[in-house]
């Protein structure tokens, strides 16, 4: 587990008001830096969903791509091109 990190941010004006109205008794958290764990953890799990949607719909082109257009190779083909890529 990484070791965690301390992040100060300043923020003013319309940004400072949006984070007081959603922190304390009013809002929907204790504190600011509860705000911000969780506007993390909503990005993170965001970026997590743009890449598996990226992953599916890479593999529904792949499998709605005709049989006959696909190359059978054998494990050694793909170690040699990955040694090629790979400049080795």
């Amino acid at each position: 587990m990484n070791k965690p990190i301390a992040l100060n941010v300043r923020i003013n004006g319309l940004l400072s008001d949006f984070v007081a109205a959603n922190v304390g008794k009013e809002g929907l958290y204790d504190n600011a830096s509860e705000y911000v764990r969780d506007l993390i953890r909503r990005d993170l799990a965001r970026v997590e969903r743009e890449r598996f949607d990226a992953l599916k719909a890479e593999l529904q082109r792949a499998f709605a791509t005709p049989d006959d257009q696909y190359v059978t190779v054998g494990a050694s083909d793909v170690i040699d091109r990955a040694r090629l890529r790979h400049g080795r």
